[in-house]
């Protein structure tokens, strides 16, 4: 039997951004500068975004949007239970409650008739997950948190955060974007589907900077764009009010420190992998078109689910491809992933549902409550899907996956 080494999911990195993270490290300006605000800058237009700040990770992104929006403590919000940690964990950080709401039965995105029911008036924001890189519905999204207006009282444990639940007026849309860089819904870029959003650049995602991440925002009526940046810099850089490259103008040494917060800005050695990403990334979002049309054909002639990432009202980023074998079952699935690594091809599982995580279950969830996700997550296998995959890969892993799909079968 033949046999290869396939990677999971490396980074596709060329010598164009090794060429322009030599000359970051020659220019002696390594942490946030000049590159790091150029590629905001880009990111900003890519979008159609009033602005975006760029951070060293996304859940470092999530946070911080749940602190500009003064979520805390006696707040609630909503989070799919078939997602990774981070969606979860970042409302945590801040002292708010969350709340699980399961999948639909036909798919593993967020039930949306289970999440209109479960708002209740200490709700206060709702996290979709735009899961493998296709966006959620927001409109649907959006209708339901109009719907549920007159349960909605304005909060917050900040005066800013105070004026955004208040010009929002309702339930506010703060979406883990971290797969969907990129994908779009109704001609609307992921990151401006949503109120607040964000997004990762983790070495695993389809644009990296090795770490980091993005917050991004819809302009709200009566509140000032570059205010909420400078919030965000402020709660990114030790509250203080000047950053690194501010201080080098000429007699602008001193800076005040407004409030004691966090660190989680991103270098501008990691905004030089990004800017060189930012600019091949077309290429990169169609090669992963192709290779996701390939397994598709795979998984349609055997009767398999999988992530649907194109269609006339949507596209997907193409990060992930989530395939559901009906007839196998968790332990059959195991086998399964398994008998392909043998074969030389790693696959996966996105996700395993956060209640079935100790972090979780000893927060009290338990993942009968939600059947839904676990039904999912006991049939899905994630195939290897990158752009440094080559044709005669992509063959490879399509034949191995269809032997596989027989062998397994009852």
């Amino acid at each position: 039997m033949e046999t290869r080494k396939i990677i999971f999911s490396p980074p596709d990195i060329t010598e164009e951004e090794v060429e322009e993270v030599c000359a970051c490290l020659r220019s002696g300006w390594l942490t946030t500068g000049p590159r790091t605000k150029e590629l905001e800058k880009r990111i900003a237009a890519y979008l159609g975004a009033p602005r975006a700040v760029c951070l060293n990770s996304a859940t470092a992104a999530e946070e911080l949007n749940f602190r500009i929006l003064g979520i805390g403590e006696g707040d609630e919000v909503l989070v799919p239970a078939y997602t990774y940690t981070a969606s979860a964990a970042a409302a945590l950080h801040v002292g708010a409650t969350v709340r699980f709401i399961d999948s639909r039965k036909d798919s593993p995105e967020i039930d949306y008739d289970a999440l209109e029911e479960a708002i209740g008036p200490r709700t206060k924001a709702v996290v979709p997950v735009d899961l493998g890189g296709v966006p959620c519905d927001y409109d649907r999204i959006r209708k339901i948190v109009e719907s549920r207006r007159e349960l909605f009282t304005p909060g917050g444990n900040t005066e800013l955060g105070q004026r955004i639940q208040k010009a929002i007026g309702r339930v506010i849309i703060v979406s883990d974007s971290a797969h969907s860089f990129g994908a779009q819904r109704g001609g609307i870029k992921a990151g401006m589907l949503a109120d607040f959003s964000s997004f990762s650049f983790h070495a695993v995602k389809n644009l990296t900077t090795a770490e980091g991440g993005a917050s991004v925002w819809r302009s709200i009526p009566g509140i000032d764009d570059e205010e909420l940046y400078h919030r965000y810099q402020l709660l990114s850089l030790h509250g203080q009010d000047k950053d690194a490259l501010a201080k080098t103008r000429l007699g602008s040494w001193e800076y005040d420190i407004i409030e004691p917060l966090y660190k989680c800005n991103l270098t501008d050695v990691a905004a030089a992998i990004g800017l060189v990403q930012l600019k091949r990334y077309p290429q990169l979002l169609a090669r992963r078109k192709e290779i996701i049309a390939r397994y598709d054909e795979v998984c349609d002639r055997h009767g398999v689910g999988h992530l649907i990432h194109y269609t006339d009202e949507y596209s997907s980023s193409g990060h992930l491809h989530l395939s559901f074998i009906p007839w196998a079952d968790d332990a059959r699935r195991r086998e399964m992933i398994t008998s392909m690594a043998e074969r030389g091809v790693p696959c996966n599982v996105h996700y395993k549902p956060l209640p079935m995580m100790t972090a979780y279950k000893n927060l009290g969830f338990d993942i009968k409550d939600y059947p839904n996700a676990y039904a999912h997550y006991a049939h899905e296998l994630t195939l290897p899907l990158h752009t440094k995959l080559s044709e005669e890969d992509v063959d490879f892993i399509c034949a191995n996956y269809e032997e596989v799909l027989e062998q397994f079968k009852p």
